[in-house]
């Protein structure tokens, strides 16, 4: 049986940055991608592992900014609307929307675009089921 989403979906990024925004969460870190990152900001990457992630049982996590600085623990590299590590931001954010849990039906899909203006965007490209399932598969 094919997916609810076999002719594919239209999604484009609008850099709103409402994925980063909200009560603490978890965006984990590879130890790659923890050096592109690093690399990206031009420090040590054992600065940026001590300044911005934490543990979480055996795995690593970004940092949020705490809530008396921001008013929902914005992702810590969140400025503004926009994400400062874009081109090199974990492969949980570039994933985003097409986690398992968001497209495990039409009505999940829809909750998740009522804090993702990019789903159904008029002006986005259609992802093809290959590319969907692809991302899905990723993360």
């Amino acid at each position: 049986m094919n997916p609810w989403y076999e002719t594919g979906l239209r999604f484009g990024c609008t850099q709103c940055g409402k994925c980063c925004t909200g009560p603490p969460g978890v965006v984990q870190v590879s130890k790659e991608e923890a050096e592109k990152i690093a690399a990206y900001l031009q420090i040590p990457l054992k600065d940026f592992l001590e300044k911005y992630t934490r543990s979480i049982g055996k795995k690593l996590s970004l940092t949020e900014k705490p809530k008396n600085h921001a008013k929902n623990y914005d992702c810590i590299f969140l400025k503004g609307k926009q994400c400062q590590i874009y081109p090199v931001r974990p492969k949980q954010c570039r994933t985003f929307p097409f986690w398992k849990q968001n497209l495990s039906s039409k009505a999940a899909w829809e909750e998740t675009k009522k804090i993702c203006e990019g789903i159904d965007h008029p002006n986005g490209p259609l992802i093809s089921l290959s590319q969907i399932e692809n991302l899905k598969n990723e993360r």
